[in-house]
Formats: C-alpha cells, structure tokens, sequence
C-alpha cells in the first residue's frame, strides 16, 4: 500500500473499501466474530443495505481503481481472476481463486503465469465472460485517459513500460494471450511469485470491448459480479446496486451476496457518519461504513455502552507509521545519531497522542505483526515504554554531541493522527529528555507530501508512514528499501537512499519463490537485516475500530483489507 498522501483512493479502497484511504487498513478481529450483529439468527437473503462514507466511490471504473483484493464496494460489481479470502482474521489474508479455477500455474521461473476460467461465467446481460475480455480489461488500463490503478503491470508484463493502451494501439500485448476462451497467459520480464495477489487487483475484471465508452465507462460498467450498477451520481458520490441476476453462487465461492440493494452514500462528515450509525434509527439500522473510523473520543463513549459497543467492529491492516531519515542530510548521516533517536522515543506516548492502545499498537519492526508479511519479531534499539534517554546520550556523546543537539522534525498539518502535530510533539518530548532539541516543521499535506517524495527536496527527519498493496512482505520493503527503485524525477519513497546490493539480491530471489509461506519467512529475515541500519524507527500500528447498524449481521473482518467486508453483510 502506497502511503495515502499520495494515493488516498487507494486507501478508501481497501480501508482499503485501496485503498484507498485510502484505500485500507495484524491480528485480526478482537470484537467480533462471524455471528457479529446477530446474534444466533442466521442471515437471510434481502433488504437494503447502506454503506455510508466520507470518501466518493469516485473512477468507478476497474481500470482507474487501484484497490487490494478487488476492493470493498468495487468487489461487488468486478470480479477478479483472484481474491482475498472472505474470513475473519489472518485465514482472510490468503489469496483464493475468483473467476479463475486456480491462483494461477507458473512455469519457466514464475516469468509465465497461466490461468483458466471458470465455465459458465456471464455479465449482466447474459452474455459469456471470455479470457479475451479480461485481456482487454488489462489493456485499457495503460491507457493515459483511465490512469489511476496500481503500476505493477506497466512494469511486469514484457512491452508494458511502453504500451499506451487499446485506444492508441489496436494491436494489444503480446505478452497477454488467450489461446482459447477460457485461458489466459501472462508473461512477465522477470519472475514474479507473488502475481496471483497481483491478479486481484480490478484491472484484471473483464471489460467487454464493444461495451467500452472509454471515460464514461464508470457510469454504467458491465457487471461481472453479484450487482450491477443502476444509479452513479456526481462521480461516485452516490451509487445504487442492484442484483445482477446472470451473477451465479455457483461460479464464486466468496461472495454472499445477501442485500437485495446496496445504497451508498458518500460526502458525509464523519462524525454524522458515526452519529447514525450509533443512533440506528430508520434506514441507517442496516447501514455500515467503508472508510470512518471511530476517534478517541467517539471510542471512549461507545465503550461505555454495553449495546455499542457490541457494534464496534475491529480490524488490523498491513500498515506502519513511523520516522524516516534522510542520510544524506547531517546529523542523520551518522548511525550513532539515529540510533540515539531510536532509543529516546517514548512509544506510550505516541501511541497516546495516536488516539491511545485501542487504536494503534506498538511498532518495533517495520513490517507489520502479521504472518502473511512474514513478520519477524526484532527491538535493535529497545527503549522499553517509554524511551531509554540514557542510552541515547551515551550514542550522542559518542558521536560528538555531549551537549546535545537541536534538529528540526518535518510533518503534516493534517488531523489524521499518523504524521500530524499530536504525534510530532510526542517524539519532540521524548527527545528532550535525552538532551535533543525538536523544532517541529508542520506543512499543509499537499507540501508535505512533495516535500517528503522528492530526492531534492527530503529533509532530513520526518514522520512517514506505509501500507500494504496486499498482505506479503514485497510490496512492504520493496519500494522503501530497493536501491532500484531510487527515483531522482518523480516521487521517491526510498527516503533512506538505501541501494545495497545485498538486499537488492535477496528481494529478487524472493520474488522468484512461488511458495508464499517460504517467501514470508524470507521477507522477515530481510526485514530485521534492514533494521539494524537504523534507517526508519517504527513506531505503532492502526487499529480500525468501526461502528455498524443494528441490524447489520454475518460481520467478517480479514487481516487483509482490516474493515467489516460488504460482500459477506446481510441485513435481515
């Protein structure tokens, strides 16, 4: 997951829904289970169900979204060649089959990736869904008018840095093949053992081409999944589902499809959001929300209510929030420097000012603590609770600051409790004990994020954070640490400029691994071995705490997305 300054639609997505906010976000549910919200009764087929959010469900169209296991609304009209598991908890971080009858079979190193769908697959209109629909749903993707989605494929498939869409060059991929109608071959300019999290992306839903109105797409998209679209007003700010009824229970073992109709309602301040859903009255009863968590004190008052709190939702999502150097900037060239400054943070108080225990978690890796990314447990600088200040002075004097020394800490203005003052002023305190004078940089978020993602603009100490395309340890460390993915035009998220050779290494041969579970140990290992340059100080994981309606039943919170998933919710 990109970080959602700079791809927010992706964290509403999957907070993903990519995303979004964005996008979407270790252990899984606490508060819930199965049987959530109702109770012994078993769910029943009908009803309306209101999803409401803050975010629009803008672009809704497969190639612009750029969402992690197909999304959270767009799952419900998109299908995908895979999916993510529809359960609770760290089985919900597994990549399972969707319209296609496997998660694909890789030959010649895991550089080809062949799939075959499902028979009897059909869109909304009753026409069959073929290998060429999704060939050319993944074309339209490249093409400059429908950008937006996630940028693996320009830079997996063979041709894909180059190729500018269908609309420009009729021709197509040749990396892309269908044989026959139900198959589907890729082929890719290196290996790549994780494609089938790839494969859940929506630029792999079918788009019939002779239904393709190019930019008008989203308003009427040609359903491959439980629902179709009926209503999209303002771009996403409303829109009106229905059931597609060529949609077949039989062909997908995921969703559950039990509402009738799905209203969802965007545009609406968050704290009205969680005001009716706490109030449950009229239609709000069967309502949920995609992207509003609850804050400090929204949490505080829902705890003390038996009822309430029976309603709270509580999801984990790949994602860390931490401080990022920039070692090309002094003092934070030398290790002893941010090694001392890993030592004096107080993470208690971080995680206070971060809305306290029950929304975020201590952080001493950089992946997060969940076995999909491989998370391997490691404290190269413990500072216990709540920082060692002693032993940072003792690195500061040996790297010739007895007296200490005054750096400035760059972070966003924005109310969003990750990088924002509340946790700025918390590192800043802390380091004061241990002799570190903080002047505080806060930009709006827009000057934030360009500052922070240019190699000519980086400063030298900020408050970052990352989240997860989908739950493995690559697209965790790969941007961040990958020497090779250094961009000196564009936005960089290397901010530790590290290009070790070793480590560039080890993230190929990882790549090359088909056996996810191998592949997750490894990811670790590499995760601790970056951990001792010192070159982030993690600092806590989110917790999504999410209120739902009264009558909302069959609540299923994965590991991978960390919210309530619609596709399983029934409302009666």
């Amino acid at each position: 997951m990109r970080q959602p300054s700079v791809i927010a639609r992706r964290v509403a997505a999957v907070s993903v829904s990519l995303a979004v906010a964005a996008g979407a976000v270790a252990c899984g549910p606490e508060d819930n289970d199965a049987d959530a919200g109702g109770g012994d009764a078993k769910p029943q087929k009908g009803g309306t169900l209101t999803v409401l959010n803050s975010n629009p469900q803008s672009d809704f169209d497969p190639a612009r979204l750029y969402t992690s296991g197909g999304g959270n609304v767009p799952s419900l009209v998109f299908r995908t060649l895979t999916t993510r598991n529809r359960e609770d908890g760290a089985a919900g971080a597994q990549v399972v089959p969707d319209l296609a009858t496997d998660t694909g079979r890789p030959s010649e190193n895991a550089t080809v990736w062949t799939y075959t769908l499902k028979k009897g697959l059909k869109y909304e209109d009753g026409t069959p869904i073929t290998s060429a629909d999704v060939k050319y749903g993944i074309e339209r993707s490249f093409a400059a008018e429908l950008s937006g989605g996630a940028p693996y494929l320009r830079d997996w498939l063979i041709g894909g840095a180059d190729y500018e869409g269908p609309y420009k060059d009729k021709k197509g991929l040749d990396s892309i093949e269908t044989p026959d109608d139900l198959t589907i071959v890729f082929r890719l300019n290196k290996p790549e053992g994780e494609f089938p999290y790839l494969a859940t992306q929506t630029q792999f839903s079918p788009v019939p081409e002779a239904k393709d109105k190019g930019t008008k797409y989203e308003e009427h998209p040609v359903s491959s999944g439980p629902y179709k679209v009926v209503s999209n007003e303002n771009d996403g700010e409303r829109l009106i589902l229905e059931r597609n009824t060529y949609w077949s229970a039989s062909t997908d073992a995921e969703r559950k499809a039990y509402p009738d109709k799905i209203d969802v309602r965007s545009g609406i301040d968050s704290s009205v959001i969680n005001q009716r859903l706490s109030s449950s009255q009229g239609a709000d009863a069967a309502a949920v929300t995609t992207d509003t968590n609850l804050g400090p004190a929204e949490l505080a008052k829902v705890t003390g209510d038996k009822e309430l709190a029976a309603r709270v939702g509580t999801g984990h999502f790949g994602y860390t929030n931490y401080i990022a150097f920039n070692p090309k900037v002094k003092p934070f060239d030398d290790p002893k420097v941010r090694e001392a400054i890993s030592y004096a943070v107080d993470r208690t108080s971080v995680i206070n000012a971060a809305g306290g225990s029950s929304l975020a978690e201590a952080a001493t890796t950089y992946l997060p603590d969940q076995k999909s990314f491989g998370y391997t447990a490691y404290d190269h600088f413990p500072a216990g609770a709540s920082g060692n200040p002693e032993k940072a002075r003792e690195l500061l004097k040996e790297a010739g600051y007895a007296n200490g020394l005054t750096v400035t800490l760059t972070h966003s203005n924005a109310q969003d409790f990750e990088t924002s003052p509340e946790i700025a002023t918390a590192v800043q305190d802390a380091l004061k004990k241990a002799g570190i004078t903080v002047k505080l940089d806060g930009l709006e978020d827009n000057d934030y994020s360009d500052k922070i993602h240019s190699v000519k603009t980086e400063p030298g100490f900020f408050l970052a954070h990352w989240g997860a395309d989908w739950p493995s340890g690559g697209p965790f460390l790969a941007p961040i640490f990958d020497g090779r993915q250094i961009v000196e035009d564009g936005a960089n998220f290397n901010t530790g400029f590290l290009n070790d050779k070793s480590v560039n290494d080890e993230i190929d041969a990882i790549n090359k691994l088909t056996d996810l579970d191998e592949a997750a140990k490894r990811w670790g290992a590499l995760d601790k071995k970056i951990g001792e340059q010192a070159l982030t100080v993690p600092l806590f994981h989110p917790v999504y705490k999410r209120l739902y309606g009264k009558d909302i039943k069959n609540v299923v919170i994965s590991d991978w997305t960390g919210v309530l998933d619609i596709s399983q919710v029934a409302v009666k």
